[in-house]
């Protein structure tokens, strides 16, 4: 099984930078599509970011578009998030996931098949 362990998360002000980190375990990570999403408390999982297997391909929600970067290291089994100008509204568990079916959105929890444990990120005002 493929494991996912993440690590980066903490307390943040408003308007600060965070890079998360997602290791994966695997002689194949490089074949897998790479996902982040995030969950409030009593609030919905949802996509923030996701990157194709070669990392030609990059996808962001529309509210972190132009302050989230997703990228990735596959000689380190590695994808990171880069979170610039953080908000309170970003305050989330955070958590990485892996993919490597051939044909999905990217979008949806429900497409990938590995997830790590998550990380906090909390941004105060």
């Amino acid at each position: 099984q493929v494991q996912l362990v993440e690590s980066g998360g903490g307390l943040v002000q408003a308007g600060g930078s965070l890079r998360l980190s997602c290791a994966a375990s695997g002689r194949t990570f490089s074949s897998y599509t790479m996902g982040w999403f995030r969950q409030a408390p009593g609030k919905e999982r949802e996509f923030v970011s996701a990157i194709r297997w070669g990392g030609d391909s990059t996808y962001y929600a529309d509210s972190v578009k132009g302050r989230f970067t997703i990228s990735r290291d596959n000689a380190k089994n590695t994808v990171y998030l880069q979170m610039n100008s953080l908000k309170p509204e970003d305050t989330a568990v955070y958590s990485c996931a892996a993919s490597r079916r051939l044909h999905i959105t990217t979008r949806s929890s429900s497409e990938y098949d590995y997830w790590g444990q998550g990380t906090q990120v909390t941004v105060s005002s």
